[in-house]
């Protein structure tokens, strides 16, 4: 029996080992979020809630020029995106169903293209886009950044109220279950 650890000493020994390893890992991403500059850019684009959405103008998909007040008085999610990102590309049918489902009740989605008119269209014609897409690239990122997106993390999505404060903002990839629950509360 000197070799035998009784069930209860192995099972505290094991969730030691567990909570070792589980308060490594999370001191372990602290210190890469440190690094890679996560963190800053999360507190950055938090920062953003509840202030005024900054105005800007950019040319949509067929070169007029479109301004952000546009769409005062409405519920929209403002979309930075690329056409070669592919969280980007699997977020953009769910944008598609949310604008059909809810455009008479006053959402509205704005897409945000950092990239070329041209790879724009192929984008929208493969994937129906039903909502405005605007065109730019180093002006985008310089509106991306006025948003809150300090590290050009794309997508970078923003929910602003029918007040134009900004209510909500998601650095990439944007899952329907946390954007549905937010818009039920501005719709």
């Amino acid at each position: 029996m000197s070799g035998h650890t009784p069930p209860k000493k192995k099972l505290l020994k094991y969730s030691a080992y567990l909570l070792t390893f589980v308060v490594g890992m999370w001191g372990g991403r602290l210190l890469i979020d440190q690094i890679s500059g996560n963190a800053q850019g999360r507190e950055a684009a938090q920062a953003m809630v509840k202030r005024p959405a900054p105005e800007f103008s950019l040319p949509d998909i067929h070169g007029k020029l479109r301004n952000s007040h546009e769409w005062d008085g409405k519920v929209v999610v403002l979309n930075f995106w690329a056409t070669w990102c592919p969280p980007c590309q699997k977020e953009t049918p769910m944008f598609v169903e949310l604008q059909e489902k809810y455009s008479a009740t006053g959402l509205q989605f704005v897409g945000v293209a950092i990239d070329t008119a041209e790879k724009v269209q192929d984008f929208m014609d493969t994937y129906g886009i039903n909502y405005p897409m605007l065109i730019g690239e180093e002006p985008a990122i310089e509106i991306a950044k006025a948003y809150g997106d300090r590290f050009g993390a794309l997508p970078y999505t923003v929910v602003i109220d029918r007040q134009g404060q900004i209510q909500f903002v998601q650095r990439g990839e944007m899952k329907r279950d946390p954007l549905e629950q937010v818009l039920a509360q501005l719709l």
